[in-house]
């Protein structure tokens, strides 16, 4: 794209016709403010910090909305300038309540941020909104009285999961995002995938938060303590700790929660090549009894809210096996249980996730084992980042440690789940060696890959030519399936995730204005496949162990009552049925 020149500060710079101020200014390495603005949403210009003096212009102008123009000249910190900041600032200030010493993002918060950077005091009279916290869902927690009306959370909802749960109700000063009807979060078609919360610059929105359970816990030890660790932590949870973006710093988390005081520390992992056997097996299973196709995958709790709620029609095609940390949940209080002779409800499981649905999941009746939950705390990856600094772990300078055997072996396969496309690329690994007895010509698939929003291959399975898709991102799903529901295109095998990217752009990662965030993670879990020295999940001893020792196969009875699950048409529909009856 050719370039244009401007002058910024009273330095000259060519920047790309076409960007906007922000951009450029971002380019040259001029810091301007921010706070309605995030590079993977639409710009909006809606909070005014970001103000920039353009000469000839009458009036300041929001940098994130205004088009360089070749010959401009700019100036970021001009008096005019810094007191419209602080203006701004301090008028948000105005109607933010005091409590950051208790707030749970309290040392992540960009507004605090900005009002220590500007040195913002409070000249105007306080009027903190009065308004109950939304705590209806496991999942995420909202306080609007936090809210600085940036819109973020509503841009996410809509732009990137086409959910549009929220709206901007009321007029100016009295403005703020809402539910329709001020519904509780939980009543509403909200899936629970977290973004509004990871798109929040304050702590208006955050995931619902239980380090305090877990402390409890560990500081109490009167139960077995037991961690595991979802993909696409490893490749995200350094950047709590300054690490670069990217960093796979899975021996150190490891190690971390060794210090924490947890008895094991697992690897979801496992538990994914264990996915990939039973799912694969079913897939199978329906190539042989021709169907119901497409077969949709069910790892994802976000995307079968999202089914439940919204495409009950689908339900039966959702492969009927639970997502790998329920899977492990369920081996660790029956198989492991056994191994070291304690009850059950004697065993305490934290998941360590990227995922806020997982919050959600975890509250299925269908997931109870043993007349226990599988599963009995998720923690965000911002959460265990957050822990760590609370308990003073030097995390950078770790050692890197080994996950606890058996339940801590895994392959390539098992890491790409992290990432959208991994998942079916995990199963046709496994479905064609299975399938037709014979090895791959090439362990990748890389028409699976990539952060298109959709994707779609068509697979050579001896003769057989199956259609399979991807789809990550709500917009990117509601898409497709719309589609599908039309009769306009046909598949055999579909991967859904909600969240864009996959675990990996999930609402608990850690948070991020990189524009470039999630390339990064990406390139990272196909890192650890290729450094793999096994890369099929039905390659894993441990998991051929586990089938030979407890399992018997995949889609024995065994498999069935711990490993699979069922479905609930949730939509308004069939609740307005149920409530007439």
């Amino acid at each position: 794209m050719a370039g244009v020149r401007v002058e910024i500060n009273g330095k000259a710079y060519e920047v790309p016709a076409g960007a906007t101020v922000l951009e450029a200014c971002n380019q040259a390495g001029v810091y301007v403010p921010t706070l309605c603005n995030h590079p993977r949403l639409e710009p909006t210009g809606a909070c005014r910090v970001c103000v920039i003096e353009v000469e000839g212009a009458k009036n300041l102008q929001p940098a994130c909305v205004t088009k360089v123009q070749d010959g401009m000249k700019i100036r970021t910190n001009s008096s005019r300038v810094t007191n419209a900041v602080k203006f701004n600032l301090a008028l948000l200030l105005s109607r933010h309540p005091k409590d950051c010493m208790t707030c749970d993002v309290n040392g992540r918060c960009e507004f605090q941020d900005l009002i220590y950077l500007y040195d913002v005091q409070d000249i105007f009279p306080s009027e903190v909104r009065t308004i109950a916290p939304d705590l209806s869902s496991p999942a995420v927690v909202r306080d609007l009285e936090k809210c600085v009306v940036c819109g973020r959370c509503v841009r996410a909802c809509s732009e990137l999961q086409g959910m549009d749960i929220y709206s901007m109700v009321d007029r100016g000063y009295e403005t703020l995002p809402q539910t329709a009807f001020e519904m509780p979060l939980y009543e509403t078609d909200c899936i629970s995938c977290g973004q509004c919360a990871a798109f929040c610059p304050v702590g208006a929105i955050t995931e619902n938060m239980n380090i305090r359970r877990v402390l409890e816990e560990i500081e109490k030890h009167e139960k077995v303590l037991i961690v595991q660790t979802a993909p696409a932590t490893r490749v995200a949870l350094g950047e709590e700790f300054g690490m670069e973006a990217g960093s796979i710093s899975t021996g150190k988390m490891v190690a971390a929660l060794r210090r924490l005081g947890f008895d094991y520390v697992f690897d979801t992992n496992f538990a994914a090549d264990l996915t990939i056997l039973e799912e694969g097996s079913e897939f199978l299973e329906r190539l042989k009894k021709g169907g119901p196709f497409p077969m949709f995958t069910s790892c994802c709790p976000a995307w079968i809210n999202m089914a439940e709620k919204l495409y009950p029609q689908f339900l039966k095609n959702l492969s009927s096996a639970k997502s790998p940390h329920q899977m492990l949940g369920a081996v660790l209080k029956s198989y492991f249980a056994k191994k070291i002779n304690v009850p059950p409800e004697k065993i305490f499981v934290v998941s360590i996730m990227p995922c806020t649905a997982k919050k959600d999941d975890i509250t299925r009746p269908q997931h109870m084992v043993n007349g226990v939950p599988a599963v009995d705390v998720v923690l965000t990856t911002r959460e265990l980042g957050r822990l760590i600094k609370m308990r003073k772990i030097p995390y950078a300078s770790l050692p890197e440690e080994n996950y606890d055997d058996p339940l801590g072996e895994s392959t390539g396969a098992a890491a790409i789940f992290g990432v959208t496309g991994g998942v079916m690329e995990a199963a046709l690994r496994t479905a064609y060696e299975l399938g037709l007895g014979k090895p791959l010509p090439k362990v990748e698939f890389t028409n699976v890959r990539g952060l298109d929003g959709i994707k779609e291959a068509t697979i050579d399975f001896d003769g057989k030519q199956l259609k399979v898709a991807v789809a990550h991102g709500g917009a990117n799903v509601r898409k497709l399936l719309d589609k599908m529901m039309k009769g306009e295109i046909y598949y055999d095998f579909v991967e859904i995730m909600a969240c864009v990217g996959g675990c990996i752009g999930g609402g608990g990662q850690p948070k991020s204005l990189d524009k470039d965030i999630l390339v990064r993670r990406m390139e990272a879990i196909y890192t650890i496949d290729e450094r793999s020295v096994l890369r099929k999940s039905h390659e894993n001893p441990s998991i051929k162990k586990l089938y030979e020792e407890f399992l018997e196969h995949p889609l024995s009875h065994v498999s069935h009552e711990l490993l699979h699950t069922t479905y609930v048409d949730r939509s308004k529909k069939k609740v307005a049925q149920a409530a007439k009856v």
